[in-house]
């Protein structure tokens, strides 16, 4: 049989994160370049506007990417607990990016409404969205496998930003077809308005998530039971807990409790017990 240690496993996983980083700030790279081109060349100002998401999109991925790799740093003297929060710091640079480029749809979006000159040229607008939709769904999906395996929370935000962007696309593609098929410009301007209340729905959903984790909210409470059951279990050989606390820094979970112990047992033996406590705790 194998054993892997858990040092080796950690790596494994940020490896992955890594490498979905990096391969979600190359997708968007290039989606943006034919959004914005594709947007101010026929006319469409909802996928203009779903080419500026995909600029701040890439900017999303490298700082998911630069905060993995800071997160990856152990733990130093100045930073006793690791580099875990410069994840929710990238979530939280996320959500503002999502947040601005919603007030930019917006903007062009109420401009477009206003105005009478406006000329859509429909398909090779909705071929880009088409491209952009399949590249996305297979970005997401890899970034949310890397998300599981590693825990990291920059990838899990940057995963749930791309299906956003899938359905973006969806929608746009809708309205180009309403387009196409009416006669009337108006749809188009409409479904930008659509995007960017939704791209502000998003941003709020990681805002929440990513200050969670800032001010050191607790565990979820399944996790918290689990871990309950694990201290009261008596094999381990401790009398009972209290006072215990939970946190979650980036990728790692933090946790703390009082355990009764029998005092007749020596220093060593109560040392022992508690390692084997702390064995089963890291099982769960």
């Amino acid at each position: 049989m194998t054993v892997i240690s858990a040092p080796l496993r950690r790596f494994s996983a940020l490896d992955i994160a890594s490498r979905a980083a990096a391969l979600s700030f190359g997708s968007n790279a290039l989606l943006m370049t034919m959004k914005i081109a594709v947007g101010l060349s026929f006319g469409s100002v909802a996928v203009l506007g779903d080419g500026v998401d995909s600029a701040e999109d890439v900017l999303a991925s490298a700082l998911a990417f630069f905060t993995v790799r800071l997160a990856m740093q152990p733990a130093d003297e100045a930073h006793p607990y690791g580099h875990g929060k410069a994840e929710s710091l990238a979530a939280l640079s996320q959500a503002a990016l999502i947040a601005g480029g919603a007030i930019f749809i917006i903007v062009s979006a109420v401009y477009r409404l206003s105005s009478d000159d406006v000329e859509i040229v429909i398909a090779p607008s909705i071929a880009s969205m088409v491209i952009a939709v399949t590249a996305n769904l297979a970005v997401a999906a890899y970034s949310m496998r890397a998300a599981r395996i590693s825990g990291s929370v920059a990838i899990a935000s940057d995963a749930r930003h791309l299906l956003t962007n899938v359905v973006q696309a969806a929608a746009v593609i809708a309205g180009l077809a309403l387009v196409g098929v009416t006669g009337s410009h108006v749809f188009d301007p409409i479904v930008a308005l659509l995007l960017a209340a939704y791209l502000l729905w998003i941003a709020g959903g990681i805002l929440r998530d990513a200050l969670s984790e800032l001010v050191d909210s607790a565990l979820p409470d399944d996790e918290i039971a689990r871990l309950e059951e694990c201290l009261r279990h008596e094999g381990h050989g401790a009398r009972g807990f209290h006072a215990l606390r939970t946190r979650k820094s980036g990728r790692e979970k933090y946790i703390e409790a009082h355990l009764l112990i029998d005092p007749a047992l020596t220093v060593s033996d109560a040392h022992r017990l508690v390692e084997d406590v702390e064995s089963h705790l890291r099982e769960l």
